[in-house]
């Protein structure tokens, strides 16, 4: 018999203690600790109690608590002192079937780790679905962390115990995350469909209306039509739109969603977690057999990325009158254009017009989305309420100087072109961090033709500015802009500037975020409110309807655009049950 929340609640101290016996791998202080915390209303309050106890905790404490687990493959295994705990972990994983060079390398590793570290190397070896890791990707892991910086791989290791102190509670407590095993199952089913030079290195890139792309659609139609969608259509740009009439086939609907292409060598979950929860939603609503006061239309969105064409929001910026009919010429790397790409998939260009939404036909637009940044995972947090999608400026710029003689030419006489951006990058940094919701980079910087021993005379740069309110990203545009002038002048380089792009700020509309914190709350949850610092289709419905995000943590300190973006089953049965939540809020009291 499972144990439950009930009778942790229930016991003594030190009854509670002996009940989370082996969830904290020799350190029963973290649960000792977490025990005044009580009750918990749930068992994600339990996993966060935890989570608090660790953050609380000295750096001493923390360091051996990471020196109490055993290495991978390593003594402990070997001299079966194990405890039962990790021993099930390690063997799940088949490290007590390692061949003798998978063996070796392990401990190669582990030797090396332990030499730059200090303490042992930590893995959910069970992995994101808590099934267990291939021996080859924990080789593979280990070798690439072991690169990281050692206050990096402090915080990453502790991050790993809370993902093993959660599996071993959800064994504990009998949960299994059936929604988000789901999610996961999913994206992974829809990851096998790849553009080619991708697919044959088993790398993931979707573009626009490719055969991966084209089969994406298929898949997702195939799976809202199993949901118990009650229509479902692609429309004239690719988007794959799946309606659940509520129980007024005429009301109102709710519409989300998110893209289902990706950027090229990217993750699984990048925009298609959007759509995914609220299939999964769908599906458990038809399974009950229930009908909402209102219509949910989940739109899987043909194009966000701009990989293919130059034609960013093509799939949700369609919806609202954006679709810009000069894109129909722009040609691919391989001379296809856009018409010609549409109309080989069967799409009806001159239906593209009727696709622009009636407002008046929706109570609004919500989106599900990965973070794809580290601040859910350094807070320790799954779910995050995002306040507003940020305004971002662009420009791409030159700096023109003097080419000289690195050698000959007086520090005083020169024109260095590189110099004057380095200056700029430097004020870009310090301006943008002096006000918390602004964000600058410099992505792009090159020397053409630079030369050890020259003094560059030329310097290409580019300029992200953002904000979560157009008028403080403009204001900080502005000061750029003004140093810009000023080390021009003080220099002597010409400084030439392009504005690339202009997107609006979108803030999240304050009674949707609002459903969006109650839902967390519901789920025992605190809630954290954040911007994005990234671009999504909501921005687009943002234009026409009230609309809110949802971010979920992800692995790998959030990383995103890349094969290691990840999340865990735990975290998507969370977003599910959130999703979930807010569809009851909004049934009881209606937009």
């Amino acid at each position: 018999m499972s144990l439950t929340l009930a009778a942790l609640n229930a016991a003594s101290p030190a009854e509670f203690a002996r009940l989370l016996d082996g969830t904290f791998e020799h350190s029963p202080w973290v649960v000792e600790r977490a025990a005044p915390m009580r009750p918990f209303a749930t068992l994600d309050q339990l996993k966060l109690a935890f989570v608090r106890v660790l953050r609380e905790a000295s750096h001493d404490e923390r360091l051996a608590l990471l020196r109490s687990h055993p290495e991978l493959a390593g003594r402990a295994m070997v001299s079966n002192t194990l405890t039962a705990e990790s021993n099930d972990e390690q063997s799940r994983a088949g490290l007590t079937a390692c061949s003798p060079e998978e063996f070796a390398a392990l401990q190669r590793l582990n030797t090396a780790w332990n030499a730059k570290f200090g303490f042992p190397f930590m893995l959910a070896v069970r992995g994101p679905r808590g099934t267990g890791l291939t021996r080859g990707q924990i080789i593979a892991e280990f070798e690439r962390r072991l690169a990281n910086p050692a206050d990096h791989e402090l915080e990453e290791c502790l991050r790993q115990v809370h993902r093993v102190v959660e599996i071993r509670l959800d064994d504990k407590l009998g949960h299994v995350p059936g929604l988000g095993n789901r999610i996961l199952d999913d994206a992974q089913a829809l990851a096998v469909h790849s553009d080619p030079g991708f697919a044959e290195r088993g790398l993931l890139t979707v573009t626009y209306l490719t055969d991966a792309h084209r089969a994406c659609a298929r898949q997702l139609d195939a799976w809202m039509r199993e949901a118990g969608f009650d229509e479902v259509v692609h429309d004239a740009v690719g988007n794959v739109v799946g309606v659940y009439h509520g129980a007024d086939p005429a009301a109102r609907r709710l519409m989300t969603g998110s893209h289902y292409d990706t950027v090229r060598n990217g993750g699984r979950f990048d925009g298609r977690l959007g759509i995914l929860v609220p299939i999964a939603c769908v599906r458990e609503l038809a399974r009950a057999g229930r009908r909402l006061p209102y219509g949910i239309e989940v739109i899987g969105f043909a194009e966000e990325e701009g990989q293919r064409y130059k034609a960013t929001f093509l799939g949700s910026g369609a919806l609202v009158g954006r679709f810009d009919p000069a894109w129909l010429d722009q040609a691919d790397a391989a001379g296809i254009t856009m018409r010609d790409a549409m109309r080989g998939a069967g799409l009806a260009i001159e239906d593209i017009p009727a696709l622009v939404r009636d407002p008046a036909r929706y109570l609004g637009f919500v989106e599900v989305h990965i973070e794809q940044g580290p601040v859910l995972a350094e807070a320790g947090l799954p779910l995050g309420v995002v306040t507003s999608i940020n305004g971002s400026l662009r420009y791409v710029g030159e700096a023109v100087g003097m080419a000289a003689h690195a050698g000959t030419t007086p520090m005083g006489s020169r024109r260095d072109a590189a110099a004057a951006v380095a200056e700029i990058i430097l004020y870009l940094e310090r301006r943008a961090a002096a006000v918390p919701e602004v964000v600058g980079t410099v992505g792009l910087l090159e020397v053409p033709q630079g030369s050890i021993n020259v003094v560059p005379g030329r310097c290409r740069f580019s300029l992200d500015i953002r904000a979560t309110r157009d008028a403080v990203r403009d204001a900080c545009a502005a000061d750029v802009m003004a140093e810009i002038e000023r080390i021009r002048a003080r220099r002597s380089v010409e400084i030439r500037l392009e504005e690339t792009m202009r997107a609006p700020a979108a803030p999240s509309d304050a009674a949707w975020q609002a459903r969006w914190e109650r839902a967390v709350a519901s789920l025992g949850l605190p809630v954290h409110r954040m911007p994005s610092g990234a671009g999504h289709d909501a921005m687009m419905l943002h234009r026409v309807m009230p609309q809110a995000m949802l971010f979920m943590r992800g692995l790998n300190l959030g990383i995103s655009h890349n094969p290691l973006e990840s999340i865990t089953n735990d975290d998507a049965d969370l977003v599910v049950r959130a999703f979930m939540a807010m569809l009851e809020d909004l049934a009881a009291t209606p937009a």
